[in-house]
């Protein structure tokens, strides 16, 4: 800040000085101490003249400078005025654009909010629609299951309400539908369950009708299988030594391999019982459908057996299905076992096979006392042979069966016993107690071969015609000896396990007492008739029996 103005100075200095201040504060920071100084002392008048001089000053200084400057200085005017219109017109024009900017800018401001309201009604519209396209797709998978379930797809059915109960339906929660269609999923999982075990008992039903065939499929190659068996041993002895389903057997016929659930005659397609169970494990009732599947086929079972069956047919025909059926049903039941382990255990399959096979063996127990024909009780027993090798080759226990065949020799030996006392007597009642007349060679040996009889004679000494020392009811009875004795063998092949037996009844066959007498009257009442021959008759030199 400037100091104080020192008295006594020319005002006109001190003017010059104020004029020449550089800010608005240091003018008056001269000004007011110089307008202080002349009051004081009494020269304000001085001051004003002083005033009024630079003041004049001043205005000569302008006006000269103004003069020398006027055409410029009009031009100046001039162009400011210019300038002033020119900043006129722009200002109107910017007032002009102001309203037109603020009339624009409120109707942004409205179209600013219609795009607001626009874009919330959008965003509304959107999830509308997403919503509807998810209900839509809910609707869509609901009516696909239906559609699956009426074209019997259960299994694709069921992995389509899965899909739409744990995928599709999380994402409409917040809508009735998804409550609605919640509701009806334990509905619709129990009507594929029902269709699908409606389909396994039409599949249960047409196994129960296939199974007799499948029985009569399993005992044929088992027969082809006994017939190559046979034909290996006529060529290597060693094969001899080897019976039906041992190793060497199974081995030899491995290039013969023949599968009885599916080849040309027969297919049996196990899917529907696979689809019926996957359903079932993934409903998780597994507990019930193995139940109830094992309470069909225990019903099945009974089926099987009828009350009675007849022995004395031609050509067996129902003991056949009898043995086919429960061929059939048990080879089935295996092959689900096998399959399927969590399904069917072997307990309950061992169960059902031996529940078969008393009620198979009380049947033909039953009826075997229609059969008075030693031949019928030989083909019962080769046919029941036949199906416990067919079994057998299955795992199947056949000890019921094995200890029914003792049975079964028993009845048979009792039928050979009486015909061949039957026959006996025949022979020894129709003979005529003389010697047999031989006429040559031929006859010679027939009687030889048939008998057990030891000629004094050697076969080249022998003239005929000759007598021989016997009547014809001796080589008669041999033959008749020997058809019995064969008879008996022909049970005991490789297929019965108690050969011993057969010696033991043989033991003891004897010739009723009564027999004995008859033969001695008729040969006493003959030889007192035929005295004559009987002076040149020789008693007979036998062989041994055996």
């Amino acid at each position: 800040m400037p100091g104080a103005i020192p008295s006594h100075r020319d005002p006109s200095d001190i003017l010059n000085q104020i004029v020449i201040s550089p800010s608005d504060t240091d003018y008056l920071d001269q000004l007011i101490p110089s307008i202080r100084e002349y009051s004081r002392g009494n020269k304000t008048s001085q001051l004003l003249q002083s005033l009024s001089r630079f003041a004049s000053d001043r205005e000569l200084a302008i006006e000269k400078a103004c003069n020398s400057n006027h055409q410029e200085f009009v031009a100046s005017v001039n162009q400011l005025l210019r300038v002033r219109e020119g900043t006129v017109s722009l200002t109107s024009e910017i007032l002009d654009l102001n309203q037109s900017i603020q009339a624009s800018t409120e109707r942004l401001a409205e179209q600013k909010k219609a795009l607001v309201e626009s874009r919330s009604h959008r965003q509304n519209i959107d999830e509308t629609s997403r919503a509807l396209q998810d209900c839509l797709e809910v609707l869509r998978l609901a009516n696909h299951v239906n559609d699956l379930l009426a074209k019997k797809n259960h299994y694709a059915a069921l992995r389509a309400l899965d899909e739409l109960q744990n995928v599709h339906l999380r994402d409409v929660t917040q809508y009735k539908i998804a409550e609605m269609i919640q509701r009806s999923v334990p509905a619709t999982q129990k009507a594929i369950a029902e269709a699908v075990m409606a389909d396994l008992n039409t599949w249960l039903y047409r196994i129960r009708e296939m199974s007799q065939y499948l029985g009569e499929i399993a005992l044929y190659h088992t027969d082809l299988r006994k017939t190559r068996l046979k034909e290996r041993a006529e060529l290597n002895s060693y094969f001899r030594q080897f019976r039906l389903n041992s190793a060497i057997e199974l081995v030899s016929d491995e290039h013969e391999e023949f599968d009885l659930l599916q080849n040309d005659d027969l297919q049996v397609d196990f899917t529907p019982l696979f689809e019926c169970l996957h359903i079932h494990q993934s409903l998780g009732q597994m507990d019930k459908f193995r139940v109830e599947y094992a309470m069909t086929r225990r019903r099945q079972k009974e089926l099987i057996l009828p009350p009675s069956i007849s022995v004395v047919e031609e050509d067996g025909a129902s003991l056949h299905m009898l043995l086919e059926e429960i061929a059939g049903f048990a080879i089935v039941e295996r092959s689900t076992m096998k399959k399927i382990p969590n399904l069917r255990s072997p307990v309950e399959v061992d169960e059902l096979w031996d529940s078969m096979c008393q009620g198979a063996v009380a049947l033909i127990s039953k009826a075997l006392h229609t059969v008075d024909n030693a031949e019928n009780i030989l083909k019962i027993k080769n046919l029941v042979v036949l199906f416990m090798q067919a079994m057998d080759t299955w795992g199947f226990p056949v000890s019921v069966f094995d200890n029914f065949l003792i049975n079964l020799f028993e009845k048979y030996a009792e039928l050979l016993k009486r015909r061949f006392s039957d026959d006996f007597q025949e022979i020894v009642s129709t003979d005529d107690y003389m010697p047999m007349p031989i006429q040559n060679i031929e006859e010679y040996d027939k009687v030889l071969n048939v008998s057990w009889y030891n000629p004094e004679k050697s076969r080249e000494q022998q003239t005929f015609p000759c007598v021989l020392p016997f009547s014809q009811m001796y080589p008669l009875c041999c033959i008749d000896i020997r058809n019995f004795l064969n008879q008996f063998y022909f049970f005991s092949n490789d297929d019965f396990q108690h050969p011993s037996m057969i010696d033991e009844t043989l033991r003891e066959v004897h010739i009723p007492s009564s027999t004995i007498s008859y033969i001695y009257l008729r040969f006493r009442t003959n030889t007192s008739i035929t005295h004559t021959h009987t002076h040149t008759q020789k008693v007979p030199r036998l062989a041994p029996l055996g």
